[in-house]
């Protein structure tokens, strides 16, 4: 069986869907997916082993310039890649607008979330088949349901599986740990010196920080969190795959709201990821080994990219965080890694 699956973004999404393709590998030996997804990720879909092909698109790219799309043909070319193959099963994931857009496309029976399960409902107008999700539950589990009831195959009772498999530690090498500080909206940045104070904690027990970026002000931010404290390394600038191979080779990781705590959370890894203004419980990192620590305060999770009490003079901005100490995010993750506390610190 060959299914087009369109779940073009975003990272987080991308990796969400990971445990539902391991699903439907198991229940259907033999089943192949081809994967439209945005460009950025397409590495990172094929990590997965049902996937046969990817497809990248630029949808984000393209619709800033629909002439320039047009006359490059990139857009003719990509309509004429997904029409190659009549698929048994054309899947929409995801339950857009844009993702309906792609789905109409593809060659086979269109199958997704119905009116009442899609985020926008016009989606479900080109689909031959719509199904209904419960809306009021984790994006893993949803979309575990929708590949199940989709394909024809009993919904698994099982935990997640994102069939990522990570290379055997050795058990004598150094600890190592990463932090992925990065992330898009400012209400959901972890202030600067917690980070540093969390790295002094890591370092004071001779474990090894790694810090990624991706643009400038985040290689700022990871050099002021890393400036004279041993064992501290920021980490050059590197696609997103070769991070990924980067992330698997760590013992724990700390994150923010970002795309990155997904992939460490799919890669087995125990971790902390600190949510501030957002709301973990239907899209939160999901993993045995994650726990997500939601901020206690009047207004959060506010889902708001910028904080009504920016001028207001709070000693920790955002002010949400402040019960999020360096302190308790590092005896959480020492539990959830195992890792032995100070008598100091427990």
């Amino acid at each position: 069986m060959r299914v087009l699956l369109v779940k073009t973004s975003s990272l987080g999404d991308v990796v969400h869907t990971f445990p539902a393709l391991t699903d439907a590998q198991r229940a259907l030996p033999g089943i192949t997916f081809d994967w439209v997804v945005e460009e950025a990720f397409a590495d990172i879909a094929a990590k997965h082993p049902a996937v046969n092909r990817v497809i990248p698109c630029a949808l984000r790219r393209w619709r800033k310039s629909l002439w320039r799309t047009w006359r490059s043909g990139e857009w003719k070319n990509f309509k004429a890649t997904l029409q190659e193959q009549q698929y048994d099963l054309v899947l929409d994931a995801q339950g857009l607008v844009k993702s309906a857009f792609v789905t109409r496309l593809g060659r086979g029976e269109k199958v997704g979330l119905d009116k009442a399960s899609a985020r926008e409902p016009f989606s479900a107008r080109v689909l031959d088949r719509g199904i209904f999700v419960a809306r009021d539950q984790h994006a893993v589990e949803r979309l575990r349901q929708l590949f199940a009831r989709a394909l024809g195959y009993a919904e698994p009772t099982t935990p997640a599986d994102a069939g990522v498999s990570r290379p055997r530690r050795d058990g004598s090498a150094a600890r190592q740990l990463m932090f992925f500080h990065g992330t898009t909206w400012a209400t959901k940045h972890w202030p600067e010196r917690y980070w540093r104070a969390l790295a002094q904690l890591a370092a004071g027990e001779h474990i090894a920080v790694s810090l990624p970026w991706g643009d400038e002000t985040e290689r700022q931010r990871a050099e002021f969190i890393a400036k004279g404290i041993d064992g501290v390394t920021v980490l050059p600038r590197m696609s997103l795959s070769a991070l990924f191979e980067q992330i698997l080779q760590q013992d724990a990781f700390v994150a923010v709201d970002t795309g990155l705590a997904h992939l460490a959370c799919a890669g087995g890894l125990p971790g902390v990821v600190l949510y501030g203004p957002t709301n973990p419980g239907l899209t939160g990192a999901y993993g045995t080994d994650c726990v997500n620590l939601a901020a206690d305060f009047s207004c959060a999770p506010c889902m708001q990219a910028h904080c009504k009490f920016a001028d207001a003079g709070e000693a920790v901005h955002p002010p949400c965080f402040a019960a999020l100490s360096p302190e308790l995010v590092w005896r959480t993750l020492c539990q959830r890694a195992g890792w032995s506390l100070p008598e100091n610190s427990r």
